[in-house]
């Protein structure tokens, strides 16, 4: 497994649908050929190799990157895949296209309308939490609703120079205000984030004081209550919205039930970022999402991305077991 992740990283940047993500796919359906899996292509390019059983339980992730990416995202998920299913003798393994533009191959295979009975994927947290706890693994809860859009602060122009501080209006000002708005009322709101990545100033010369600032937000929240006020509170109308979606019950009890049968203390997580199980959830697919450690402060889409050797080798056993469970 450690060396087809060194394998699939050594391609370089991925980008969904590119001549690097086909040749990683090329390499991942050899690979699940040797595991004994039947492996059909869709129309979207996606890859589902079935065990012998034909089993109706997918695992998997996707194998795209974004620019500069490290080796674990995404990639992780598909060769623990492999791996389990040839343990556990049972289950599909399912590889899906361009997962970070917006989960195209997901989003097709839902169109299909050929979806499995449930899905479970194991993906790197992402973020610092496992870190911090000192614990290996988590499961998830849910996967938080993304809504993206912009708050405009007006002000009026003036000369740099010229026109007293006590009498300007300055938009810039404003929009500092109101970063700082959006950001506590996110800590306000238990398990909700947002995010100002980007202003843009006009007219945007040194000597002129700003007229006019574009605020862009991301605010993200695990739950419809949650973030339906997020949104309420910081007082946006969204121009990209996703709503939040719960991991299956069932799915969930078969991780903690693998996690707690190897002693190890359970910890339970919303997902902060967008997976392809979160598609299949909203599809109606019961699915579930095992979360392993990130090292380096849980640091992601970087080439400073790391999960130890011996958090990938439990991830695997954890998941091998839930599928046989499942």
């Amino acid at each position: 497994m450690l060396e087809r992740l060194d394998v699939l990283y050594a391609l370089g940047d991925k980008i969904g649908y590119s001549p690097q993500e086909d040749e990683a796919h090329g390499l991942a359906r050899g690979w699940m050929e040797s595991a004994g899996l039947a492996v059909e292509v869709d129309d979207a390019g996606n890859l589902v190799g079935r065990s012998v059983a034909k089993g109706e339980v997918w695992t998997g992730s996707h194998l795209d990157s974004v620019p500069g990416g490290g080796r674990f995202d995404g990639m992780l998920g598909v060769v623990a895949a492999i791996e389990a299913v040839e343990r556990a003798g049972r289950g599909s393994v399912v590889v899906f296209r361009d997962e970070e533009r917006g989960c195209a191959g997901s989003r097709a295979r839902v169109a299909s309308g050929r979806l499995p009975r449930r899905y479970v994927e194991l993906h790197i947290e992402q973020g610092p939490v496992l870190l911090e706890a000192g614990r290996p693994l988590a499961v998830v809860t849910a996967i938080a609703g993304i809504a993206r859009g912009e708050l405009i602060a007006a002000g009026r122009a003036g000369h740099a120079g010229t026109v007293p501080m006590a009498a300007r209006a300055d938009a810039l000002v404003g929009a500092a205000e109101l970063v700082l708005r959006i950001r506590d009322t996110a800590a306000r709101i238990d398990g909700a984030v947002a995010t100002v990545g980007r202003v843009q100033v006009e007219p945007g010369a040194l000597n002129v004081i700003p007229d006019r600032v574009v605020v862009s937000i991301d605010a993200r929240a695990p739950d419809a209550v949650r973030f339906d006020e997020l949104i309420a509170a910081i007082g946006f109308e969204p121009t990209y919205r996703v709503e939040p979606v719960a991991m299956a019950a069932a799915v969930q009890d078969a991780l903690r039930a693998a996690i707690d049968a190897r002693g190890l203390p359970l910890v339970e997580l919303a997902s902060g970022a967008g997976h392809d199980a979160g598609i299949l959830a909203a599809a109606g697919v019961e699915s579930g999402m095992l979360f392993v450690r990130s090292q380096n402060g849980g640091v992601s889409h970087h080439a400073d991305e790391l999960t130890t050797d011996e958090d990938v080798e439990l991830a695997v056993d954890v998941l091998a077991d839930a599928l046989a469970r499942l």
